[in-house]
């Protein structure tokens, strides 16, 4: 269903982008932000079933700029790498990147552009909401999000996470939803870190299908 293109950052960085296209006009533009694996068969896989909702899914590599090409599992060496691709990653320029993304999105459509994230892409779906200009934005298990939960969402956002997620302690999205009362925080009983990737032994079809429904629901709420 995808095919690959190049976008173009404002520091003309010049990036690859998995892109799926629904069969019939676009109802809206949507970047689907990896996490710390690349954009690998499951990053793909929810950009080509948002697109058959409707929307036109764009999955930046955000990774480009210390590496192309990265594509990794969950599990071992590759897990360790991405960490460490992780930790060289400049997020202001990965914001660029998404922002790259959401722009493509809005000229190739004519219509409105949100973005969803996991994990790493969570963190950076939030920034985008605080820092970007996209019409919407969904987090899933966001990192580290306490360390930015004093920043203003601009636009509607919603965000899920699993009551057994050992790697976000609770109290970092208490501490959103304190600063921001507004925004829409969903908890799934029994699900851990990763629990919508079909590729982690964390998958919980569930609560996948709980939280998917949710941010289907929100998006075309706020982009349609």
């Amino acid at each position: 269903m995808g095919e690959t293109v190049r976008v173009q950052a404002v520091d003309g960085h010049e990036l690859d982008a998995y892109v799926a296209k629904p069969a019939g006009e676009p109802i809206a533009g949507l970047v689907v932000i990896q996490e710390i694996f690349g954009v690998n068969r499951h990053i793909r896989s929810i950009a080509d079933g948002y697109a058959k909702d409707g929307f036109f899914a764009v999955a930046p590599a955000l990774f480009d700029r210390v590496e192309r090409g990265v594509e990794l599992s969950d599990e071992g060496e590759d897990a360790k790498k991405g960490m460490a691709l992780l930790q060289k990653t400049d997020i202001v320029k990965a914001l660029a990147d998404v922002d790259a993304a959401l722009a493509f999105a809005v000229k190739e459509t004519g219509k409105k552009a949100g973005v969803i994230g996991y994990c790493f892409g969570g963190l950076l779906a939030w920034l985008s909401a605080t820092r970007l200009h996209p019409a919407a934005a969904v987090g899933y298990y966001a990192g580290r999000i306490g360390n930015f939960a004093a920043e203003v969402p601009k636009v509607p956002v919603q965000l899920h996470f699993g009551k057994l997620d050992t790697h976000i302690p609770a109290e970092q999205v208490e501490a959103v939803h304190a600063a921001h009362p507004e925004v829409e925080i969903h908890w799934y009983e029994g699900a851990g870190h990763g629990f919508n990737c079909d590729m982690r032994a964390s998958y919980n079809p569930q609560a996948a299908a709980l939280a998917r429904g949710r941010a289907l629901a929100f998006l075309k709420k706020h982009l349609l």
